[in-house]
C-alpha cells in the first residue's frame, strides 16, 4: 500500500503504526492524493530537465570517441552489437559489457548514426532517471519531496555532464535508480513481483558498467530484510529469488560470450587471457579496488581522482562533482536514523533513509578507498542517493518547523552547505566572484530567519525557504550550467569550471596533483565528420584525434575488399580512424590499456598473408590507460609486430602519419 493510495477513511492506529512509525504518522495521515500542482510540477521538471540536457548537445560530437566507434561499429554489424566490439569486422570489444551500446546503436540503426542519435538515449535515460528518483520519494513523503528529490539530481554537475555523453554511467545510474524505485515498491506490501524487478533491473545494469552495480545490492538487502512487512522466512525467499533474477540477469550475455569460441569472436578488451571472466574479476573487479588484478588496474586512481582516502569525494579532483550537498546528506542520514531508532521495524522513514543512506555510504567507501582506476565522474553514481537524502530530511523538518529542533537541523544543514559550496568556488576564484557574497549572505540571513521564535518565523517562512534555496543550490546550478554550455569530448570528461589554475579552462584534463591542463587550439584539429575540435586525451595524448583528409582518403579506397582497412596501436587510435572515415574497421592491437588484444608475430602475419588487412599504422599516440601497444606500456609482441612490417614493407607518410602497405612488401 502506498502513502498517496491510502483509502479515504483515517486508517487505524494499528496500521498507522505498521506502515508509517509513530513518528511520521503525520506525513501519512489525510493524504489521499496528489495536490493539483503535482502533476503539473513533474511534468514541468521532467522538460526542463530534458531541454536543459539537449540544448547545444551536438557540441561535444562524438564525446568519448572509445564508445563512439563502438556504438558505430554496432550499427554495421549485429555482430559487434551484441559483443561490443570496437570494429565491425569484430577484431576486439570494448572494455566494458554493451548494454549502454545496445540503446545508441539500436538509436543509430533506426535514425542513422550520428552525435545526436548516439547522444539524445544518454539524456532520455537522465530523464527517466530524474523522474523515477522523484517517484520514489513522493510515494512516502509527497509530491513536493520528489520534486525537490528530481531537481536536486538534475542540477548535479556530474549529471548534466554524464547524461550528455556517451559513457555507460548514463544507463547505470537510470537502472540502479529504477531498482531503488523497484525497492520502494516492494517494501510497501511485500512484493514478490518488485523485488524480482530489483533483481532484474540491477543485473541489467551490470551489463552496462558490470562490478559497480553490485555495490547497491548489500545496503538493499539489509533494508528489505529489516523493514518489509512480513515474515523473516518469507523475507529470506524473497530475497534468493531476487538474487536468482539478477545473475540470470547479469549472467545470460556472460554465459553465451564465455561459451562462444574464441576463433570466432573478437578478443575481449580489458583481459590479458582473452577471457571475459577475467574481464569481470580482474581490470573491472578487484583491479578497480586494489589496484591490480588487471590492465590498467596497477595504481591508477590517482592520476585521475587523487589519491585514495576518505576525503577523496571532497578533493580538488572530485569535490565540484557531486559533493555539493553530501554535508547535508550525510546529516540527514545521522540525524534520521537517530530519530527512528525506536521507530517500529517496518518504519517507512528509516527504510527510506537506510536504502538512499547505505548507497550512498557503500558507494562512496568504494570509490573513496580503490586503489585502482577511479575517475571524477564516476561519482554520478553517488547523485541519486544524494539528492533523495536532502529532500526527504529538508521536507520532514520543515513539515515539523514548528518544533525549534526541526528549524536548528535545518539551520545545519543551509549552514554547512553553503560553507561548503564557497569552499568548492574558492577552488575557482576567478570564475563567477560574485557567488560567493551570494551564498554567503543568503546563507547567514536563512539561518537567521530559521532560527526566530516561532510567531516571527510563520510570517516570513516562504521568504526563509527562498533564500535558504539559494544558499544551496546557487553553486550546482551555476556549475551545472557551466557543464552543459562545455563541449566535452576525450575519456576524462569533468563537470564544471577547472579547479587549480586560477579558474582554469573548462573540461579541461586533470593529472595527479590536483591541477588541469588545458590543451592549445594549436594541437586542435578538426573531426572529418563535421564535429567540434578534437581534444586531447589522457596523458597528453590525443582523445578523439584529428585525423588527415589524405589518410581518410587511403583507408576508404579499396576498404570492401579487406577484413581491415588497417592495423594500429590502441584502441583510441582505431577509433578515431574509424570515426572518420564513417565506420571503416580498423584493427585495435593492445585494446583500450594497452593489455587486450595482443596478437603475437605469428597471428599478425597470418592475417597479412590472408590479405585481411590493408594497411599497418605506426601509431605514437597509443591507446588509454598506460599508453598504446605500442607505446608506453605496451605489448613485446607488439614491438615485434611493429618492426617486422618496418623490415618487410616500405613506409610512406599520409597526412602526417607513417603508413605501411602490407600489400606492397619490399
Amino acid at each position: 500500500m502506498s502513502t498517496t493510495t491510502l483509502p479515504r477513511r483515517t486508517p487505524s492506529r494499528r496500521a498507522d503504526r505498521f506502515w508509517s512509525g509513530a513518528g511520521v504518522r503525520s506525513l501519512v495521515r489525510g493524504r489521499t492524493e496528489d495536490p493539483a500542482w503535482a502533476r503539473v510540477g513533474l511534468i514541468a521538471l521532467l522538460v526542463v530537465t530534458a531541454l536543459a540536457f539537449l540544448w547545444n548537445l551536438t557540441a561535444s560530437g562524438d564525446a568519448n570517441s572509445f564508445y563512439a566507434a563502438a556504438v558505430q561499429a554496432g550499427t554495421k554489424s549485429w555482430k559487434a552489437f551484441f559483443f561490443g566490439s570496437l570494429d565491425s569486422s569484430n577484431f576486439i570489444t570494448v572494455d566494458k559489457p554493451p548494454a549502454s551500446l545496445w540503446v545508441m546503436a539500436l538509436s543509430g540503426r533506426l535514425f542513422g548514426f550520428s552525435s545526436a542519435s548516439m547522444l539524445v538515449p544518454q539524456v532520455l535515460e537522465g530523464v527517466v532517471a530524474v523522474g523515477l528518483l522523484a517517484a520514489s520519494v513522493k510515494r512516502w513523503f509527497g509530491a513536493g519531496a520528489g520534486l525537490l528529490a528530481g531537481a536536486m539530481l538534475a542540477v548535479t554537475p556530474v549529471a548534466a555532464l554524464m547524461f550528455r555523453f556517451n559513457n555507460p554511467d548514463a544507463l547505470l545510474v537510470c537502472l540502479l535508480v529504477a531498482s531503488a524505485y523497484c525497492l520502494v515498491r516492494a517494501l510497501e506490501s511485500a512484493s514478490t513481483r518488485w523485488l524480482i524487478g530489483v533483481g532484474t533491473l540491477i543485473g541489467f545494469a551490470f551489463l552496462a558498467k558490470m562490478m559497480q552495480a553490485f555495490v547497491v545490492v548489500p545496503g538493499f538487502a539489509l533494508v528489505y530484510l529489516v523493514a518489509a512487512p512480513t515474515s523473516m522466512r518469507r523475507r529470506i525467499a524473497q530475497l534468493v529469488a531476487s538474487g536468482a533474477a539478477m545473475l540470470v540477469s547479469a549472467g545470460w550475455w556472460v554465459a553465451i560470450v564465455a561459451a562462444w569460441p574464441a576463433s570466432s569472436r573478437p578478443m575481449i578488451d580489458g583481459s590479458s587471457d582473452n577471457s571475459i571472466l577475467n574481464l569481470i574479476v580482474g581490470y573491472n573487479g578487484l583491479g578497480r579496488l586494489t589496484g591490480g588484478g588487471g590492465p590498467g588496474g596497477g595504481g591508477g586512481g590517482g592520476n585521475f581522482s587523487g589519491q585514495p582516502g576518505v576525503l577523496r569525494l571532497f578533493n580538488d579532483l572530485m569535490g565540484g562533482q557531486a559533493s555539493w550537498l553530501m554535508p547535508a546528506a550525510l546529516l540527514v542520514l545521522v540525524a534520521g536514523l537517530a530519530w527512528r531508532l525506536r521507530a517500529p521495524r517496518t518504519d517507512r522513514t528509516r527504510a527510506a533513509i537506510l536504502l538512499w543512506g547505505s548507497w550512498l555510504v557503500v558507494t562512496g567507501l568504494v570509490f573513496s578507498l580503490s586503489a585502482g582506476v577511479i575517475h571524477t565522474y564516476y561519482s554520478v553514481a553517488l547523485a541519486p542517493e544524494i539528492a533523495a537524502l536532502v529532500a526527504i530530511g529538508a521536507v520532514v523538518a520543515w513539515r515539523r518547523r514548528d518544533r525549534f529542533a526541526a528549524r536548528a537541523l535545518l539551520t545545519l544543514g543551509v549552514i554547512v552547505t553553503a560553507v561548503w559550496s564557497i569552499a568548492l568556488l574558492g577552488r575557482t576564484p576567478s570564475w563567477q566572484p560574485w557567488l560567493v557574497p551570494v551564498i554567503a549572505i543568503a546563507g547567514g540571513v536563512a539561518a537567521i530567519g530559521l532560527l526566530m521564535p516561532a510567531r516571527l518565523f510563520g510570517r516570513l517562512r516562504a521568504t526563509t525557504a527562498v533564500i535558504a534555496l539559494v544558499a544551496c543550490f546557487a553553486g550546482p546550478v551555476a556549475y551545472t550550467a557551466q557543464t552543459i554550455a562545455t563541449a566535452h569530448t576525450g575519456s576524462v570528461p569533468s563537470a564544471g569550471p577547472s579547479a587549480g589554475a586560477d579558474g582554469g579552462a573548462p573540461g579541461g584534463v586533470q593529472f595527479a596533483g590536483g591541477g588541469t591542463r588545458a590543451f592549445p587550439a594549436a594541437r586542435e584539429g578538426i573531426s572529418r565528420s563535421g564535429g567540434p575540435p578534437r581534444a586531447a586525451g589522457m596523458n597528453g595524448q590525443p582523445g578523439n584525434d584529428a585525423v588527415s583528409g589524405a589518410l581518410v582518403a587511403a583507408l576508404k579506397s579499396g576498404a570492401s575488399g579487406y577484413r581491415w582497412a588497417a592495423a594500429t596501436s590502441g584502441s583510441q587510435s582505431a577509433a578515431s580512424l574509424e570515426l572518420a572515415t564513417g565506420g571503416v574497421p580498423v584493427m585495435a592491437i593492445g585494446g583500450f590499456s594497452g593489455q587486450g588484444g595482443n596478437l603475437s608475430l605469428a597471428q599478425f602475419e597470418a592475417y597479412v598473408k590472408a590479405g585481411d588487412i590493408h594497411y599497418y599504422i605506426a601509431s605514437g599516440s597509443g591507446g588509454g590507460i598506460g599508453g598504446g601497444a605500442g607505446g608506453p606500456g605496451g605489448g613485446s609482441s607488439t614491438t615485434a609486430i611493429t618492426n617486422w612490417v618496418k623490415s618487410h614493407y616500405r613506409a610512406e607518410t599520409i597526412g602526417g602519419q607513417t603508413v605501411y602497405d602490407l600489400t606492397q612488401p619490399l
